[in-house]
């Protein structure tokens, strides 16, 4: 083919229906269903042509280096089952369409990015993406892309429309990464503290990801968890003051007189026996046994005619005017109950 020859324009479909970063980004599928050829596109490809491999079969259609739009979406497309119709669809394409990059989903440290972290690195400085795929996909890693197998595709989020990971999956496939400690404690501090995710999220895919056997993943769960009940302690706080329900004994410890011990509540209303527990449990091995407790203390009240209200961080976040209203109904229903046992209340 002669060098000199003008490139065909990109036919039969018209481009006018393709996003922006899609007439940037195409497949060899893609540029075949415009009219384009193999033997064309290499044509276009060679050195200080205008046209570029980025990754096998994913071509940018201008020189120079790709913008982070244009790498995710072709990473995308790379990892991407390929659609029978060779163009994907649009993002804004409505409910019912079938998803713009079917079984790939960006996860790890770029998803963070996506979803706003700022402990993660920028977009351009990433050498890698990370992309989940289904275990039975035949695809390696290559480029700046790095496949992750996976039985089980988590929901994808869209963020500037693309498909990425929910924060506790991608902080999961983020710290199996790392080695760093204090890389690990601020990414799940800010997960917490930006308010991305509730702490049992984050430990719950950190337990199926097998990496709460590392040490330095284990030492930052400790202080994301004690980070997680602070700010639940403090919303329990602004819960009893912004809706008005009376003030309660704080972080108390109860027992029956000269008795035993019958655990420590984060709220305590002696007058109308009604008590506030934060249901903080971390989800691990131990799940089970930790919430056979939880229960075995709450009968032991309840037998005491004391009503226990458990709330956890994620309803007091996402619904705290409903909450106050679980605990106002129940300081109102005391009047009704017999009264409850003589137990001694201590500052914990």
């Amino acid at each position: 083919m002669n060098h000199n020859t003008p490139v065909p324009p990109l036919s039969p479909r018209p481009l006018r229906h393709l996003s922006e970063v899609h007439r940037r980004v195409m497949t060899t599928a893609q540029l075949k269903s415009h009219g384009v050829p193999a033997a064309e596109t290499n044509e276009q490809c060679r050195p200080g042509g205008p046209w570029q491999q980025i990754l096998p079969g994913v071509f940018l259609l201008h020189p120079g280096p790709p913008t982070s739009e244009e790498r995710l979406h072709a990473v995308l497309m790379y990892a991407a089952r390929e659609r029978s119709a060779g163009v994907p669809a649009q993002p804004n394409a409505g409910e019912g369409h079938s998803p713009l990059y079917p079984e790939a989903v960006i996860t790890g440290l770029a998803a963070l990015t996506l979803h706003g972290f700022s402990a993660t690195p920028p977009l351009t400085a990433l050498d890698t993406i990370d992309v989940l795929v289904p275990r039975m996909r035949r695809l390696r890693s290559t480029g700046c892309v790095r496949i992750l197998r996976t039985a089980a595709l988590p929901a994808p989020q869209q963020v500037t429309g693309l498909p990425v990971a929910p924060v506790p999956r991608a902080l999961a496939d983020a710290v199996a990464e790392l080695t760093d400690a204090s890389a690990v404690r601020r990414l799940l501090t800010e997960a917490v503290r930006g308010g991305h995710c509730e702490p049992a999220s984050v430990v719950r895919e950190l337990n199926q990801a097998k990496l709460l056997s590392r040490p330095h993943v284990v030492d930052a769960v400790d202080s994301l968890l004690a980070e997680g009940r602070a700010i639940a302690e403090d919303r329990l706080y602004e819960m009893v003051h912004v809706y008005g329900l009376p003030d309660p004994v704080w972080n108390v410890d109860l027992r029956l007189p000269g008795g035993p011990h019958l655990g420590g509540l984060d709220a305590y209303w002696p007058e109308q026996a009604v008590a506030v527990e934060l249901d903080t449990r971390a989800p691990r091995h131990d799940e089970d046994a930790l919430w056979s407790e939880y229960a075995r203390k709450r009968e032991h009240l309840e037998r005491l005619g004391i009503t226990v209200v458990y709330i956890t961080p994620k309803k007091l976040r996402d619904a705290m005017e409903q909450q106050a209203a679980v605990v106002r109904t129940a300081l109102m229903a005391a009047a009704d109950r017999d009264p409850a046992a003589y137990v001694v209340v201590l500052p914990r």
